[in-house]
């Protein structure tokens, strides 16, 4: 059953902190899951936050420490000393959940943590985490893993496995290496457990000789590390160099959440936000992610309103009424297109379609929806006592803008992915914005078409 944060509970905490009733606190998050517990800091003031955080059990506050936003983990790592990330944060954590805390800090006090830790092994790891670039599977993952040598027997096995269980939270694979720590194979624990002849057997003669092990290097990008774990349902991977060393292993939790803020950063490009910003985050900081779309949005707005001024539709105003069903087709058919194209680009289900081809299908996609919506745009149009002239204007013109937001919707993701910039953002404003002003120009270009060749009275569009 999850846990329900409501404002009376909130407020309740919040009340309790200022009359000084910390054991009433303390009773509350009590039984909370961490995650459950960082929700609920996360709701609090400021002040309110540091203090109830301090409140918290010392391993319970660690594993908070894990879960809570970044700008909120760097707000309460600021009240703590350098020994005191040491001892009580990072010495509680897995070495990954401990690299990127550690990376969030200032040079200097980065530098004083690590000088505080006992563990050099742990020392070590996390400085070796620490040089892999973000958003790689080297950054993503933990060094913590259950491994045997080859050449053990199964009772030093089993009793190696039970030291390394102590730093391991959850047993997903227990990997075979050799005396240079190459990874060979996977060992199951019911073949170590009921297959083995005696305690005396090699985990040699046990273990899986997996010759399609699914292995990532780290300098794999850490999107394609969750698609294939995703592909092959693992709920783990492990991470080798190029000789084949084990050097950690990459673990579900850590892919769902690089699986939500790729989600989450792909639907805030495509809604034309351009930092990874929340609701709670400052002014400023809302209003800059915001506005440089904002700001292409008003020069497409103002080019909209130039390409209108250029024809003279005062002898026909009833042009005017058309002009938002054209511009809000062709900015709702080229994010389809973008988005169906971006899609796939995820998935790499179009790693080995033409660019040609691409185009060309969504030309009979675009002109199949563009007849049947001409057609019904003609009929009703008609029928609510447009003119002649004017009927066929409309209906030629969606025809036209349906089939070149189709093209282009699908055009630019395939460009900006070749050039290595985030295709989302083509489903977004920009398509929008483009959409607009192309669309304008070809309904206004149809409209001298029809003038000069069917309907005299339209003579007067031309600019």
């Amino acid at each position: 059953m999850s846990f329900e944060i409501t404002k009376e509970l909130i407020q309740k905490i919040e009340s309790d902190v200022e009359n000084g009733h910390d054991n009433a606190v303390t009773e509350v998050l009590r039984d909370l899951h961490p995650a459950d517990i960082a929700e609920v800091l996360d709701d609090l003031s400021t002040t309110t936050l540091s203090y109830v955080y301090r409140l918290l059990d010392k391993e319970i506050a660690a594993d908070v420490l894990v879960e809570l936003e970044e700008d909120l983990r760097e707000h309460l790592m600021k009240s703590l000393t350098s020994k005191e990330i040491a001892e009580e944060v990072i010495d509680r954590v897995n070495s990954d959940d401990a690299a990127d805390m550690i990376a969030e800090l200032p040079t200097e006090k980065k530098e004083e943590v690590i000088a505080h830790l006992e563990d050099q092994d742990q020392a070590s790891d996390i400085i070796d985490l620490l040089n892999y670039d973000d958003d790689t599977a080297g950054a993503l993952m933990a060094k913590e893993l259950m491994k045997v040598n080859v050449n053990w027997t199964v009772a030093n096995c089993i009793r190696e496995m039970r030291k390394q269980a102590a730093d391991v939270d959850n047993i997903y694979t227990i990997y075979v290496v050799d005396n240079h720590d190459v990874l060979l194979g996977r060992l199951s624990l019911r073949k170590l457990l009921f297959h083995a002849s005696s305690t005396r057997a090699l985990v040699s003669d046990i273990y899986e000789i997996d010759q399609q092990l699914i292995t990532v290097q780290p300098d794999v990008e850490e999107e394609d590390v969750a698609k294939m774990m995703e592909k092959y349902d693992l709920v783990s991977i492990p991470v080798v160099n190029d000789a084949g060393v084990l050097l950690g292993r990459i673990t579900i939790d850590d892919v769902v959440d690089v699986i939500v803020e790729e989600a989450e950063k792909d639907y805030q490009l495509a809604s034309g936000i351009a930092e990874d910003v929340e609701s709670k985050d400052q002014i400023w900081t809302l209003t800059r992610a915001r506005l440089p779309w904002l700001l292409i949005g008003l020069a497409g707005g103002l080019a909209g309103a130039k390409v209108i001024g250029i024809f003279d539709i005062e002898e026909n105003p009833m042009m005017a009424l058309f002009i938002p069903l054209i511009a809000a087709m062709g900015g709702n058919v080229g994010v389809q297109s973008a988005a169906i194209v971006v899609q796939g680009l995820a998935n790499k289900s179009l790693r080995n379609e033409k660019l040609s081809a691409k185009l060309l299908k969504e030309f009979g996609v675009g002109a199949l929806n563009g007849i049947i919506c001409s057609i019904i745009l003609l009929g009703a149009s008609y029928l609510l006592g447009f003119g002649t002239a004017l009927c066929f204007t409309v209906s030629i013109a969606l025809f036209a803008v349906i089939i070149f937001a189709a093209l282009f919707g699908t055009f630019i993701p395939l460009a900006l992915d070749k050039y290595d910039i985030d295709p989302a953002l083509a489903t977004g404003p920009f398509i929008t914005t483009a959409n607009d002003i192309v669309g304008l120009i070809i309904y206004f270009t149809v409209a001298q078409f029809v003038a000069a060749n069917f309907d005299p009275s339209f003579l007067a569009l031309l600019p």
